[in-house]
């Protein structure tokens, strides 16, 4: 749970750059196909993605400006839409303190702490930003290094000894 402002808006850019990065790897014809049989696909992934960086927050009462549950088509659609969103979070944050975090907001059936939900935000961008790396490794998109580099920018690191 974050019981700071400051903590979240740190965290929250470091991740939605991350996720941006893996957006960005898309293409508009990798949205098309479904690449691991009866599950989600790419488009479903990054949609949903888009849709819950501000949803999240706007569900548990950060008065996020324009946000709005949309479908997007395109891999531009998608890139900006996030960003409009993440961008939308971090200039309601002003109507919230510190001790706003600590107060208690329905979400999803339950009593959340606002600092819990903005954790829970963060948290689930993560574990779709995972699934959606896998799929993009499936289709053959470039996946981004992100807490570390990927294969091929490991594989690219000079100082790694080359094979005889």
């Amino acid at each position: 749970m974050f019981s700071s402002i400051r903590h979240f808006s740190d965290i929250w850019e470091s991740e939605t750059a991350s996720t941006l990065a893996c957006l960005n790897n898309l293409t508009d014809e990798s949205l098309t196909k479904e690449y691991v049989n009866d599950y989600r696909t790419i488009d479903r992934l990054a949609n949903h993605i888009v849709d819950c960086a501000a949803g999240i927050p706007h569900e548990a009462g950060l008065p996020v400006a324009g946000y709005e549950k949309i479908k997007f088509h395109t891999v531009h659609e998608l890139v900006e839409a996030y960003k409009k969103n993440t961008a939308a979070v971090t200039a309601a944050l002003t109507q919230w303190n510190d001790d706003t975090l600590q107060e208690e907001t329905p979400m999803y059936g339950e009593s959340w702490k606002k600092g819990f939900a903005l954790w829970v935000t963060v948290v689930h961008q993560i574990h779709h930003r995972g699934q959606l790396t896998v799929l993009m490794r499936a289709a053959g998109l470039k996946v981004p290094g992100i807490y570390g580099p990927s294969k091929e920018e490991w594989e690219a690191m000079t100082f790694l000894p080359q094979a005889d």
